[in-house]
């Protein structure tokens, strides 16, 4: 379930941010067209991202993999409910995540988290119900906007990427504190997500959920 993001609506933040920010604009002369692609399965991507804490990508993705094949391709919340301790933790799971995936899905069986909604939900109110969950804190929230709603308006603070990448590319000597960040990235309003993935692209990285 992958699409790609408002084309017209990229093509406009790009055009503004190449205005308001010559140094956004170099990092967009020099990279091109972000390939950036959004996905709408969002409970997959939301287990996915509990999978692949303090995990490197590819152990992340064996797991993750290992796990999918155990529900037979699909991930949904009952199945995952109802499967046996032992039987996660044979798939490579740590009992923390397991508890983290089975919270996860008990918000998504009971209703307190709906796919359908999150679409219609402000950036704010979907990083206030998913940190509810166990497992997920601000920053997974914020990749979830980003890479999962496609939210053009995400400006994660306190991404340690990000903040590399504003040192870098801004020439400071030192990594940006918040107050830094909120003052460079005034400028990059409405269209924060883009500056973002042309920063994480400077230094060669895409943040994994």
């Amino acid at each position: 379930m992958i699409e790609n993001t408002n084309e017209q609506a990229f093509a406009e933040g790009v055009k503004r941010l190449v205005e308001k920010d010559p140094i956004i604009g170099r990092l967009i002369d020099a990279y091109g067209r972000y390939p950036w692609k959004t996905r709408t399965d969002y409970f997959a991507i939301l287990c996915e991202s509990i999978i692949s804490q303090q995990l490197s990508v590819k152990a992340a993705a064996a797991i993750a993999a290992k796990v999918r094949a155990y529900f037979s391709g699909e991930w949904a919340p009952q199945p995952i409910l109802a499967a046996g301790e032992e039987e996660l933790r044979a798939c490579g799971l740590s009992y923390l995540k397991i508890r983290y995936l089975k919270d996860l899905a008990a918000f998504f069986a009971d209703g307190r988290l709906k796919e359908e909604e999150f679409p219609t939900l402000s950036n704010e109110e979907v990083v206030r119900r998913l940190v509810q969950v166990k497992g997920i804190g601000v920053w997974t929230a914020q990749m979830f906007l980003l890479f999962g709603l496609g939210r053009l308006n995400v400006f994660p603070v306190d991404d340690l990427g990000i903040k590399k990448a504003i040192q870098f590319n801004y020439d400071l000597p030192a990594l940006p504190d918040k107050k830094q960040m909120i003052e460079i990235g005034a400028k990059w309003t409405p269209y924060e997500s883009i500056a973002c993935l042309y920063l994480w692209r400077s230094l060669n990285n895409k943040p994994e959920l």
